[in-house]
């Protein structure tokens, strides 16, 4: 099991990393042995954010070409280079030069120290002063500028500065000239900012639209954020491309472009920690400790507030050995019972002995894919103790296909029409087999509810179908509603849904007590009716904004009349 995940760990940073020359967030490289090829990370150049190289079992790594950590993200909210454990158990061997030749540049000013290693390193040469990425002559830190250039040049001489633009050195005193822009690139140009959606128009003396105007995507000015690329999805935030909107904005679609909008009142929870289940280990924030808890799924359920989750990172299941962490307690996992929407995957790979389904995201209605793994966006994978999925209010699987395998206890899965939950006219193909066979399923009565509709159902129970053949209750079928018994009274919507009548609704027998939610929807009224709506007391002194306070009684029907002009005080 651990080689296998181990496996999984190396193929997923490969995946991600292949062919990757600029990195639009962390660069994480973790548990890979020593006789893996990671040649792929040769070609990368730049990381906006962090970059955690931990727990590894080999020599060097290939990260020669990187020549700039902007740091926009912090691990451990300090540090932007993070080198830690990269040695076996036995304490030998591992990492033992960075090989980082052309790492010029380290865009964080506001932390004195933001590099943290722990590791063993070979002397420099005798020729690189004391300074180096390695033990070779080639491996000297940087070239040594003039003082005129602030650290960034081509040459030593003080004619030879790079441009004020560049971040980790140049070939020419350009601002095309820079291996890497200090704040933008804008088509080659290293720019302060990226064009404007306004410019001033000196003839009319007023603000115009840009028609040049570009979003600042990462580090580079493009002219449309992308809606769909393998690793994320953007959203225009004013004159920025942003994965997720800020917390006083929501998401919406305006001319058939995503944007981020003020909300009108309270908007949805956004957090952007994640979670996978996938059976690996990492130093922070994802282990079963306190922290992960005290800081990141707590922000979504906030006074019941809508929450969307966005999962990419790994929740330790099992005990740590190497860390000595202790296993995840089930029970915090029901802090995901407000998730409702997953931007991106969902991916189980490990889960609690206890719990033999997914209750915990029983609130979840909707997994959007924005980033696949492999073409995947929903994985259910050698869990033996799962019998039932239990996602009994997940609707749409908005992008991407489904993984379920080799679960061998898992029923109830094939009963789900799995085509009903996709958006969009793409092919899916999904990958479900090797659980548990239907025959035997069936054979120990692991079968839908009667109440379920032939669509299929997540898990035993009438609370579990994807559709009711008749009606239902907050949530769960049911054969009829309180049509004329029963309390209190209901009424079914276009979905079949039993909604309750409204509280001033007298109930009637025999025949439907409302037709609607409202107070003016009811056959008759329990106390007193004004106009068409039943209302418990007539209106006493209430403004109509126009002539001053209404005063209304009730005569002998029930019906509230006005009273007399002349009554002041009703």
């Amino acid at each position: 099991m651990k080689v296998r995940s181990q496996e999984n760990q190396y193929n997923l940073i490969r995946d991600r990393y292949d062919g990757c020359e600029i990195v639009m967030g962390n660069l994480e490289i973790t548990q890979i042995e020593s006789n893996w090829d990671f040649s792929f990370l040769k070609t990368i150049r730049e990381v906006t954010g962090y970059v955690l190289i931990a727990m590894n079992h080999f020599q060097d790594i290939p990260l020669g070409q990187l020549r700039v950590i902007r740091g926009n993200n912090l691990y451990e909210r300090q540090f932007a280079l993070s080198v830690l454990f990269n040695y076996p158990k036995d304490g030998f061997n591992g990492l033992r030069q960075l090989g980082l030749p052309n790492l010029t540049g380290i865009l964080i000013s506001f932390y004195k120290n933001s590099i943290l290693f722990m590791l063993k390193l070979r002397p420099c040469h005798r020729s690189c002063g004391g300074y180096c990425w390695g033990p070779n002559e080639s491996q000297l830190t940087k070239t040594v500028c003039a003082p005129q250039c602030n650290g960034r040049c081509f040459g030593t001489s003080p004619r030879d500065c790079c441009h004020s633009e560049c971040a980790a050195g140049c070939q020419g005193p350009l601002d095309v000239d820079c291996f890497a822009c200090r704040h933008f690139n804008d088509s080659g140009s290293c720019v302060r900012q990226c064009p404007q959606n306004l410019i001033y128009n000196k003839q009319m003396f007023q603000m115009e639209p840009n028609p040049n105007a570009k979003y600042q995507y990462g580090s580079i000015c493009v002219s449309q954020c992308p809606s769909k690329l393998a690793v994320s999805h953007f959203v225009v935030d004013g004159s920025s491309c942003v994965s997720v909107c800020p917390p006083d904005k929501m998401e919406v679609e305006r001319g058939g472009q995503r944007q981020c909008e003020l909300c009108s009142g309270l908007c949805p929870k956004v957090t952007l920690t994640a979670l996978s289940t996938a059976p690996r280990s990492r130093a922070a924030c994802i282990s079963s400790s306190q922290e992960f808890w005290g800081s990141c799924p707590l922000n979504c359920n906030i006074c019941g507030m809508p929450a969307i989750f966005k999962i990419m990172i790994p929740v330790l299941i099992f005990r740590d050995d190497f860390k000595n962490i202790p296993p995840l307690e089930a029970k915090k996992l029901e802090i995901f019972q407000t998730v409702r929407e997953i931007t991106d995957i969902l991916n189980i790979q490990s889960w609690p002995q206890e719990l033999d389904d997914l209750s915990v995201f029983s609130s979840l209605t909707t997994i959007q894919g924005r980033s696949l793994f492999k073409r995947f966006s929903l994985m259910v994978m050698r869990i033996p103790s799962l019998t039932s999925l239990g996602l009994r209010s997940l609707r749409e699987i908005s992008d991407g296909s489904v993984y379920i395998s080799q679960n061998k206890n898992l029923c109830y899965h094939d009963t789900v029409n799995w085509t009903q939950l996709f958006r969009g006219n793409r092919v899916r193909v999904n990958n479900i087999n090797n659980n548990k066979p239907r025959d035997a399923c069936v054979g120990e009565g692991h079968v839908c509810d009667p109440l379920c509709s032939d669509f299929g159902c997540w898990g035993p129970g009438p609370d579990q179908c994807l559709s009711c053949r008749n009606f239902s209750r907050d949530g769960t079928c049911v054969s009829s509603c309180n049509f004329h018994r029963g309390v209190p009274r209901e009424f079914a919507n276009h979905n079949g849904d039993c909604v309750p009548c409204h509280a001033e609704c007298r109930p009637q027998y025999g025949k439907a007590s409302c037709t609607g939610t409202g107070a003016d929807e009811c056959e008759a009224c329990i106390n007193f009716k004004d106009g068409p709506f039943c209302m418990s007391s007539c209106p006493a002194g209430v403004n109509d904004g126009q002539k001053g306070l209404i005063f209304k009684y009730p005569n002998r029907e029930g019906h509230c009349e006005a009273c007399h002009p002349n009554c002041t005080q009703g």
